[in-house]
């Protein structure tokens, strides 16, 4: 790949992975945004207000491709501090922010391809990130097709409205979903439920997929260690993802630890 390549980190594990295997990548990391690089790393601090800035800066270090890597949530934008090319953008930036998540980042992704940059995925990179199709550990019993099923159809509407990636069906009963709180809200939420409302027979599962035509070069949905105790914690059996479009955080670790929790990971394509 000619040139060099940025990481625009976000929050989490994966970005702190892609330094690891790539050393020689920049690291970029925006003010306001968590991350989990350690103080004194070579990294280039840049602002979602000075997006010409960030541009210069990547061109002047031989920059051709980044790659989004990590949760970033939606940026509070001080309009003060806006250099002029964020000043330019600035209507249509306002417009994108009212809008569903995956309209922010076509823009945004526009902005980039725009000015000469390549925009590439976490997985192209790093093969090994995602499933092939199967079951990753563990097993299930056939009763909890419908509750698969029933969670794909949901998902399936969801899709449409740009609402969330995930839901969690048990025994027939919609549990939850997630929304613009992501994952780990929805199993807190869960666990919490009354369990007088739950099936003590037949635990449920937590499906997690990618929306409609969602741009995974920047947006893919990530499973982890986090997830697996969540998922414990909520009384759950398992989890099934999508084979390929799924990221799978410290794989061997969380796999460890699903086995330990008696959860299984069924990576499949959808079956309405």
């Amino acid at each position: 790949m000619a040139g060099r390549i940025a990481i625009l980190a976000g929050d989490g594990k994966l970005p702190l992975l892609m330094h690891y295997v790539m050393p020689e990548a920049i690291c970029v990391i925006f003010s306001g945004s968590p991350h989990q690089f350690e103080v004194g790393q070579s990294l280039i601090n840049a602002r979602f207000e000075r997006l010409g800035e960030l541009f210069e800066t990547l061109k002047s270090e031989g920059v051709t491709t980044v790659v989004f890597a990590g949760s970033m949530s939606r940026p509070t934008l001080n309009y003060t501090k806006f250099d002029d090319f964020t000043h330019g953008v600035a209507n249509q930036l306002c417009e994108m922010l009212r809008q569903g998540d995956d309209a922010l980042l076509r823009f945004v992704l526009g902005l980039f391809d725009k000015n000469g940059f390549k925009i590439t995925s976490a997985v192209q990179l790093i093969p090994d990130l995602v499933a092939e199709p199967g079951m990753l550990i563990g097993s299930y019993d056939k009763h909890r097709e419908k509750d698969i099923q029933k969670a794909d159809k949901l998902l399936e509407l969801m899709s449409s409205s740009d609402i969330g990636q995930a839901a969690v069906v048990e025994n027939g009963l919609v549990l939850g979903v997630e929304t613009l709180q992501g994952t780990d809200r929805l199993l807190q939420f869960v666990a919490e439920t009354d369990p007088s409302l739950r099936d003590h027979f037949q635990k449920g599962v937590l499906v997690k997929r990618p929306k409609t035509k969602q741009d995974l070069r920047v947006d893919m949905p990530a499973i982890g260690p986090n997830t697996i105790e969540a998922v414990s914690k909520a009384g759950l059996s398992g989890i099934v993802i999508s084979p390929r479009t799924v990221l799978l955080i410290e794989r061997k670790k969380m796999l460890s630890l699903a086995d330990q929790r008696d959860i299984f990971i069924l990576a499949r394509d959808v079956r309405l």
